[in-house]
């Protein structure tokens, strides 16, 4: 049994430096925190490098026993956590490799410049619920990996295959494949989204919680959609927003 005693270990002190995006990509891996994230790793058969736990969980029958795990003593799991009460369980995994779907067909979440983590968790979720066959995370959005987005999601980046990279390029692919494609504002172009049918083929951009889409993606979209409020609210969260449309478009 390997028994990390002190905050001062080398592993411990690389490992914390993947807090950072520029050390998760030097590193080419990520650090995943809890037991249900844990756990859902395991269950979706995720490459797990290495697992680090306080001694207490050493009694946990579901913990594997082919995968290196390093036991913290329990000031060593508070100084590897990214949050204020640590569950006292860490796995660490590679970040998966970019690359690009083999088809573009099917349906498909965008997110143009979405800088809250919860907001990217839930719709990440959503999308996980939906069926859908894909998100794109665009330039601008918050980094997939770090803690926050992470917790956000509970694990649904290990069910939905999530990519990030240029939407404008993602437009263009989509549309080479006949995938019609909506975005989401409230200007005297965009219908109302009870008139859009649902349908298997589609792509969904979201704007940024501040600024909306970028008028350039705005420009290249078939159509846009407006969720008409009956109440006195100003606007919608753009999660909530997204789950509306999804669940209407996704046949």
């Amino acid at each position: 049994m390997t028994l990390i005693t002190s905050s001062k270990n080398d592993l411990i002190k690389t490992l914390r430096k993947l807090t950072r995006k520029k050390n998760r990509e030097e590193q080419q891996r990520y650090l995943l925190e809890g037991v249900h994230l844990v756990r859902e790793a395991l269950n979706a058969q995720q490459p797990i490098t290495m697992i680090l736990a306080t001694e207490d969980f050493q009694v946990a029958a579901w913990l594997p026993n082919d995968v290196p795990t390093y036991w913290l003593k329990p000031e060593v799991a508070h100084t590897l956590s990214a949050t204020v009460t640590t569950q006292g369980i860490f796995a660490v995994l590679p970040l998966p490799e970019a690359k690009l779907p083999q088809t573009f067909t099917g349906s498909w979440l965008l997110l143009d410049g979405v800088q809250d983590p919860g907001n990217i968790g839930t719709m990440v979720r959503t999308s996980d619920a939906a069926g859908l066959t894909g998100v794109v995370l665009g330039e601008g959005s918050a980094d997939l990996f770090s803690a926050k987005v992470l917790r956000s999601m509970q694990g649904s980046h290990f069910h939905i295959p999530i990519y990030q990279g240029d939407l404008a390029d993602w437009v263009t692919e989509l549309k080479a494949a006949q995938v019609p494609v909506y975005g989401s504002e409230l200007n005297p172009a965009a219908v109302d989204f009870h008139q859009i049918p649902a349908q298997p083929n589609f792509a969904l951009i979201m704007g940024n919680e501040g600024n909306g889409m970028q008028a350039e993606l705005l420009a290249q979209t078939d159509q846009n959609l407006y969720i008409p409020i009956q109440g006195r609210a100003e606007s919608l969260n753009v999660a909530i927003a997204a789950g509306i449309l999804l669940f209407q478009l996704k046949n």
